[in-house]
């Protein structure tokens, strides 16, 4: 059983890391990467299957493929922190020639990353394709992708789901972090989604609700339950309802936060509400 204090602690030192992070260079996405901190925590800490090391043909473990590319400092930090690379390096993001740019790349070989992801809507696809490339190769892990609400307003995404249902492509979960909110405003003032959850269904994928997404035992429930859903020839869907900013008061609840760093006085209020507990970088 996974010790949940210590991935709520984890959790914590995370926000840190988004804060300080996108503070430094004074550009980032702290909002939705603070809001699905937990949920990469308890992918990369007790969710997913990984091989010691790291190798961008990934054979023989699960996968994650980040679609919502703009909140890579959580992205960042839990890879750091989960041993993919040193920890002291986050202090290069978004710097010149760093291997941690605003939206993740492959050219420089950053461990853990195997797409680019800056342009929305591309990564359903790259997540169907690596999870037709396990069956073909008899492996049996599992896909996992994360996917922002806002995002799901691309177009490429809906054939992509389409696409998955059709071929049966029942080794995959995609995840949509269901915050309501995108850089312009809240989703249904930019462009309603209407139910997310009658679209998946429509379109012939099997649908997971996690209402508390910001709740690390009820990820761990939810996703435990998305998993014995796979093989019965349906793709999954997990729905993960989240606060944009979650744990930084001045940060929830709102799109201002979606793509501004916070100043000093903001970063300080900030870093008390989430107390250090694994030591900063």
């Amino acid at each position: 059983m996974p010790n949940i204090q210590e991935l709520k602690d984890l959790t914590t030192q995370v926000r840190r890391d988004i804060l300080r992070m996108v503070h430094k260079v004074n550009s980032g996405h702290p909002g939705g990467s603070l809001g699905c901190a937990e949920f990469f925590v308890a992918l990369y800490q007790d969710i997913m299957e990984r091989n010691d090391g790291f190798d961008m043909d990934g054979k023989g473990e699960d996968l994650f493929f980040l679609s919502n590319g703009h909140i890579s400092p959580v992205y960042y930090s839990v890879l750091a922190r989960s041993g993919y690379f040193p920890v002291d390096e986050l202090n290069t993001f978004r710097l010149i020639d760093s291997r941690l740019q605003g939206h993740p790349t492959t050219h420089e070989g950053l461990p853990g990353v195997r797409i680019a992801s800056g342009s929305l809507g591309q990564g359903m696809s790259v997540a169907i394709g690596a999870a037709e490339a396990k069956k073909l190769n008899n492996d049996h892990h599992v896909v996992y992708s994360l996917h922002g609400d806002g995002e799901l307003q691309e177009g490429q995404n809906w054939e992509a789901i389409m696409y998955a249902a059709a071929r049966k492509v029942d080794n995959l979960i995609a995840t949509v972090d269901l915050n309501g909110q995108q850089i312009d405003g809240s989703t249904d003032d930019v462009l309603p989604l209407g139910s997310v959850k009658g679209k998946f269904e429509a379109f012939g994928w099997t649908v997971i609700e996690i209402e508390n997404g910001n709740d690390i035992a009820s990820i761990l429930d939810g996703m435990e339950k998305a998993k014995s859903l796979l093989g019965q020839g349906k793709p999954i869907c997990v729905l993960l309802k989240t606060v944009m900013g979650n744990g930084v008061d001045f940060m929830m609840h709102t799109h201002a936060w979606h793509g501004k760093a916070p100043n000093d006085e903001q970063l300080e209020i900030g870093l008390s509400q989430n107390a250090e507990t694994l030591g900063d970088y």
